[in-house]
């Protein structure tokens, strides 16, 4: 029997193990300083954390105005855990039920799109974006 995944909110005591997570499954590019990635935590309305057996298996984070609309901006499960449902319930404690809100992202990964499709999110075609300078 597996054992069960526990998804939950970050918790400040949190924030320094989520961005060492990120850096071991290639997001360190997005995490910055230890202070840059706890204000970028502490600016996210929405987080996420997965556990299973006591460690960090997954983290996602969003940002809404909790009306309209919603930016999923990350969404990290390592690799030894994916395709057991993490994704999905990290992406739906981020979002909660207010169908209400437009929730929109990136999908630029490999199997991001494939990944997003089976949640319910579909390309757009009115999308536009600035890229952050380098």
């Amino acid at each position: 029997m597996s054992t069960p995944v526990l998804i939950r909110d970050v918790r400040p005591s949190d924030v320094e193990s989520v961005r060492l997570f990120l850096g071991e499954n290639g997001w360190a590019h997005r995490t910055g300083s230890s202070e840059h990635f706890a204000q970028l935590i502490a600016n996210s309305q929405r987080t996420a954390l997965a556990i299973k057996d006591s460690h960090i298996v997954g983290f996602a984070r969003g940002i809404t105005d909790d009306l309209s609309n919603g930016y999923l901006s990350m969404v990290v499960v390592c690799g030894q855990t994916r395709r057991e449902g993490i994704g999905r319930l990290l992406v739906e404690h981020v979002m909660g039920d207010n169908t209400a809100i437009t929730w929109v992202l990136r999908a630029g990964r490999e199997g991001a799109s494939d990944f997003f499709s089976k949640l319910g999110f579909e390309t757009s075609t009115i999308a536009m974006e600035r890229s952050r300078l380098k």
